[in-house]
């Protein structure tokens, strides 16, 4: 699947089951929030977590852990980039370029 096959895919998905029509400022809240799960994933896979009430997960549980968080980091990405209608091929293409021009000069 290509990115904009995945940008579609997610734009669908998020409008059947009703997440896509929530106040942008609720969506912004819902990424970071799962920016902090991915936070709490990368802890677990560096240095682990020292919680009684967590079990220690196997270095490929964490992995996939990982995965599937930045997965959810992806999704509230493209549900704010759908909203605006901007391509993320369009976001990817402007990154690089931005990254590109300011770091030419060094």
């Amino acid at each position: 699947m290509n990115i904009a096959e995945f940008q579609e895919w997610v734009k669908d998905y998020y409008e059947s089951r009703g997440w896509s029509e929530l106040d942008i400022f609720i969506r912004i809240g819902f990424l970071a929030e799962e920016t902090g799960e991915v936070a709490r994933a990368i802890r677990a896979l560096e240095i682990g977590r020292d919680r009684p009430d967590e079990s220690k997960g196997s270095f490929e549980e964490n992995k996939q852990e990982l995965i599937e968080e930045l997965g959810d980091v992806l999704g509230n990405l493209i549900v704010i980039s759908n909203k605006y209608d901007i391509p993320l091929e369009e976001v990817f293409h402007s990154h690089k370029k931005k990254l590109s021009e300011r770091y030419s000069k060094i």
